[in-house]
């Protein structure tokens, strides 16, 4: 927390407004709005899940169409797809980035139209913070006309070529849940350079009640509207983003200087034009360099020492519930999901703290009695 996330919840409590929707609602749009440019307008929502689903409604995705999403990602940005009665394509992850590979996506969206299944819409994500290389994605978009819903939910603060993520597809999504850059303890956006969209959305989004004295509905509604109270949090969340992504690229710092000579292990790099928040710091254990070592070997070190690391996301093309599902790659995703670990980069994370994560990883070399240079065992 910032400090002024009390405040406005305080405000919140001070003058009953605890209900869905209110001032706070409306501030933390209008601070969204400012904070991304290019014109967008945002509809505070209950989940980035929600923003996802709704982005579909507006989309006209129903039972049977199929939907291109990033195979590498969290289950959220696929369920949606099943919400409506879709069907998804999974596409691989390109090494730059570890986000939707431009290739393969053309090669998915070619032969589905050679099958005559035109997708109705394409989900690449902003993985761990890191753009995905909208430029690319976006001619391949506009060519087939295919509407792009972007997933920025890791990638609040991420900028392509000095554009704010989120902001280049038709739609785009953001997450404020409890481990995002800023959080609303539960939350999400949708937002659009449309404001038929947005207005669509927030229309939707509290039950879908037309404007008459009486409850009557026209269309199916849905509960996803932000209450009043968590808005507040955001306001207060968003006055400290800039200082929280700083937090979070100084961990990615202090992990590279301390790490980056250690056998095997290598670290997510920044193209040029590139900006990412880091969201979360990503290391690859190669075990044919480590002498063995392996990602596991890492993360159960970390956790004997009460250190929570996680895998990188297991593709969803692997995933049970979606294992027959279409899909269009060469297993980079599988490689990275075998190889990446996600390492501790909360925002209060002290340099304490991080120096007993870098210990720790130096220590499972050490109980492997794997090879170290001199500069890694000095540090």
């Amino acid at each position: 927390m910032g400090g002024k996330e009390l405040e406005y919840v305080k405000e919140a409590f001070d003058t009953n407004w605890i209900a869905p929707l209110g001032p706070h609602v409306n501030g933390l749009e209008e601070d969204l709005e400012g904070y991304l440019g290019c014109g967008v307008h945002a509809a505070a929502l209950s989940a980035g899940t929600a923003a996802i689903h709704l982005a579909l409604i507006l989309l006209d995705v129903q039972t049977g169409d199929e939907v291109i999403c990033q195979s590498m990602t969290f289950s959220a940005s696929a369920n949606p797809i099943a919400y409506q009665g879709a069907f998804p394509v999974f596409v691989d992850s390109e090494t730059d980035t570890w986000n939707m590979s431009p290739e393969f996506l053309r090669m998915a969206i070619a032969d589905r139209l050679d099958k005559g299944r035109k997708p109705k819409a394409i989900i690449p994500v902003h993985l761990y913070g890191m753009p995905a290389k909208m430029t690319e994605i976006m001619t391949i978009a506009e060519e087939y006309d295919i509407p792009v819903v972007e997933d920025a939910a890791e990638a609040l603060g991420s900028r392509h070529r000095e554009q704010a993520c989120g902001t280049f597809g038709e739609i785009g999504i953001l997450s404020f849940n409890g481990n995002k850059i800023i959080t609303t303890s539960g939350g999400g956006a949708l937002v659009s350079t449309d404001q038929n969209f947005v207005n669509k959305a927030r229309f939707l989004a509290t039950q879908a009640r037309d404007p008459a004295p009486h409850y009557q509905h026209s269309h199916i509604g849905y509960n996803y509207r932000m209450s009043n109270v968590s808005a507040g949090i955001g306001r207060g969340q968003m006055e400290v983003l800039p200082e929280r992504i700083q937090q979070r690229r100084n961990n990615y710092k202090r992990y590279v200087d301390a790490l980056c000579n250690m056998p095997g292990i290598s670290f997510l790099l920044e193209p040029e034009g590139f900006f990412s928040n880091r969201w979360l710091t990503t290391i690859l254990v190669d075990p044919t360099e480590t002498g063995g070592i392996t990602r596991e070997d890492i993360r159960l070190t970390l956790e004997k020492e009460n250190i929570e690391s996680r895998p990188l996301w297991k593709p969803m093309h692997i995933q049970p519930v979606f294992k027959d599902a279409p899909f269009y790659g060469d297993g980079t995703s599988e490689r990275l999901f075998d190889h990446g670990l996600c390492l501790p980069s909360g925002s209060n994370m002290t340099e304490e703290e991080q120096s007993r994560v870098i210990q720790n990883i130096v220590r499972a070399y050490r109980d492997k009695k794997a090879p170290l240079d001199n500069k890694s065992l000095a540090d």
